[in-house]
């Protein structure tokens, strides 16, 4: 019963500790469609002590294997896309122009950091009827913002207290483990006496 507690126990506080960061340090728009042949804008959003970091823009279903785009620090564009950094207002800008059938799909706004890089997804259509209106800029309001820190706060609480339930139990458990031992014992020297 312990054991199974135990794996429980473990792998939600690996869940913790990986996606409490990452949702409050970055935030871009989750879904995005722009006209065909047209171009796009897309900010993203960072914190300000990445302000240093290498930005960048890929694309792929999955970030692990995404193929980069176009990068920071040195804003070399490329064929169709290009990306700015506003170090002062913490957001990173990518344009897309000429936008074919071929660039619908996923693509990461990217905080590349020493340890695990921070990203976020956005999905990109690309519509070949007219387009009035699209949204392009980060999700996050002030409100949005708020809500997110206080739910990493509520999950970091969360860790903590998993984490002491953690101990305590292997505390019983040591105990109980103790307590076993030592009635064993006194069993065994009362046996002994017996036959003495």
């Amino acid at each position: 019963m312990f054991v199974g507690f135990f794996d429980v126990t473990v792998l939600c506080l690996i869940w913790l500790t990986k996606h409490t960061v990452d949702s409050v340090q970055l935030s871009a728009p989750e879904k995005i469609t722009a006209p065909y042949g047209g171009s796009v804008t897309v900010s993203c959003q960072y914190e300000h002590q990445f302000r240093e970091n290498t930005k960048y823009w890929c694309k792929g279903p999955v970030y692990d294997l995404c193929t980069i785009v176009v990068k920071t620090p040195k804003n070399r564009p490329g064929n169709r896309s290009s990306i700015a950094d506003d170090k002062e207002a913490g957001v990173f800008t990518v344009t897309m122009t000429s936008l074919r059938d071929s660039d619908e799909g996923s693509y990461w706004c990217v905080v590349a950091t020493s340890g695990r890089n921070i990203y976020s997804r956005v999905r990109l259509s690309v519509s070949h009827t007219v387009v009035t209106t699209t949204v392009t800029t980060p999700t996050s309001s002030s409100l949005e913002h708020d809500e997110m820190r206080w739910w990493a706060t509520l999950r970091w609480i969360l860790f903590i207290l998993m984490l002491c339930c953690l101990a305590s139990i292997h505390i019983a458990v040591w105990r109980i483990k103790g307590t076993r031992k030592i009635c064993v014992q006194q069993f065994q020297y009362q046996n002994s006496n017996i036959y003495d």
